[in-house]
């Protein structure tokens, strides 16, 4: 996978996080129904934001899904997927600006493609890939041949750019390719006034993907001697944030104007996630998820209440005890030290605390009662059997699974958790109409 959107799914309601990888299932299986097996190398994360705009435009009720089969990937579960034009544009799209990748990493030499016998078989490839993504775009009122006019175009400016030429004319191409791509979408949604307002937006995201790739990859163009926008041209890292600044505001006020049926996923991707890739790249982003950056045992703090509220039974910032038992007290009620309160000494009723009859912890008699009782962690052979299984489905990397050994709920290896401190930015971003997010003054750390 590739890609500057990629958001974590921690960061995702349950809705967003299912609609997201139905288009990223959907962008796959296009591919693979309409150019073969190997063609499916080229999903990413970007070309799905194509199939997420026209699902956007069209409303959830006219949206094409259809139910897939199990796969590794999605720890061989079925799932619905989107299918339809956006898909199927989506896939010719990114055929097109794969190839285009590939003949740029040809030009600049780059890795194994150095050798002339590699470099040979990746052109033939991208040949092949331009001529699928043109016959798709083709029965779909698309002309690839702008994107491809567009690629043929990046090799002359950058063999022209030098000290002093700005980024904008280095980037031009790009943004001239994903502007056509995001412009299609509102043709085949029927909303031809999204047209000027999507062809903006796409084409300040093609700026920002352009410059983005720039900066991750600075470190190792240099250390091939590979061409990078940066470099040639002399520009600062300062100037390049600033044009990545400019052109996620530029995003969110072109969508301010576009009128979708279903914003939600829209906004997410192309204002909460867009800015979270700016930082990433960047190097200014920090992530909470699952304690991190929590204190350790033995430090100051360990254990502590999060959120800066004081431990149970000091004060809190109104004056009040902040637990709800503070020394045979319970807030807004009677003394319970006597036998009504578990927790004050004395017999504990049957059942354990909360009492003998249904109470937390216990049933009639004192027994302990459990929704669902523990898994008997496995044997040994017969965990290796299952890790082994783990494996080749790609569950480990891919999906939240079970430990083979002690059936504890594991997270997947591969997590793209840079979600801020603890919050659920886009929560209250449901209820916005028209994606301009005004009900965001609630989140600190989003800049709607």
């Amino acid at each position: 996978m590739f890609g500057i959107v990629r958001p974590c799914s921690h960061r995702l309601s349950e809705g967003l996080k299912a609609e997201w990888m139905a288009h990223l299932c959907g962008l796959c299986l296009a591919l693979r129904a309409d150019h073969g097996q190997f063609a499916r190398v080229v999903t990413n994360y970007d070309g799905l934001i194509v199939s997420v705009l026209t699902d956007a435009q069209t409303g959830k009720a006219e949206a094409a899904r259809r139910t897939a089969g199990p796969c590794p990937l999605r720890g061989m579960r079925t799932a619905s997927v989107a299918k339809g034009e956006g898909a199927r544009l989506a896939a010719s799209v990114s055929l097109v600006l794969a190839s285009a990748k590939i003949r740029d990493h040809v030009a600049d030499r780059n890795g194994l493609l150095r050798r002339r016998p590699v470099a040979a078989a990746a052109r033939k490839v991208a040949a092949g890939w331009d001529r699928a993504g043109a016959r798709t775009g083709a029965t779909l009122g698309f002309d690839t041949a702008v994107l491809v006019d567009a690629v043929d175009r990046q090799v002359g400016i950058e063999d022209l750019a030098g000290p002093g030429t700005p980024l904008t004319v280095i980037t031009e191409p790009t943004e001239t390719a994903t502007a056509a791509a995001f412009a299609h979408t509102a043709v085949l949604a029927g909303r031809p006034g999204n047209t000027a307002p999507l062809a903006e937006a796409g084409r300040l995201f093609g700026r920002l993907a352009h410059l983005l790739d720039a900066v991750e990859d600075r470190a190792s163009d240099a250390a091939e001697g590979a061409w990078n926008p940066l470099t040639a041209t002399g520009a600062t890292t300062e100037e390049a944030r600033r044009l990545c600044d400019d052109a996620v505001h530029g995003i969110r006020l072109a969508l301010r104007e576009a009128e979708f049926a279903d914003p939600k996923l829209v906004h997410v991707l192309l204002v909460h996630e867009l800015r979270r890739s700016v930082d990433r790249a960047f190097g200014t982003t920090t992530c909470a998820h699952q304690g991190h950056g929590a204190p350790e045992y033995g430090q100051p703090g360990y254990g502590q209440p999060s959120g800066g509220q004081p431990p149970y039974g000091q004060p809190s910032q109104y004056g009040r005890p902040a637990g709800p038992y503070v020394q045979g007290q319970q807030l807004n009620g009677p003394q319970l030290n006597g036998p009504q309160n578990p927790y004050a000494g004395g017999p504990v009723p049957p059942g354990g605390p909360g009492g003998g009859h249904g109470g937390f912890g216990g049933g009639e008699g004192g027994a302990p009662h459990f929704p669902h009782p523990p898994k008997q962690p496995r044997g040994f052979l017969a965990g290796c059997a299952v890790a082994i299984g783990l494996c080749c489905t790609c569950q480990v990397c891919c999906t939240d699974y079970e430990g083979p050994w002690s059936r504890k709920k594991r997270d997947a290896w591969i997590d793209c958790c840079d979600c801020c401190d603890g919050c659920d930015c886009c929560d209250c971003c449901n209820g916005c109409d028209g994606g301009s997010c005004d009900c965001c003054d609630c989140c600190s750390c989003c800049d709607c």
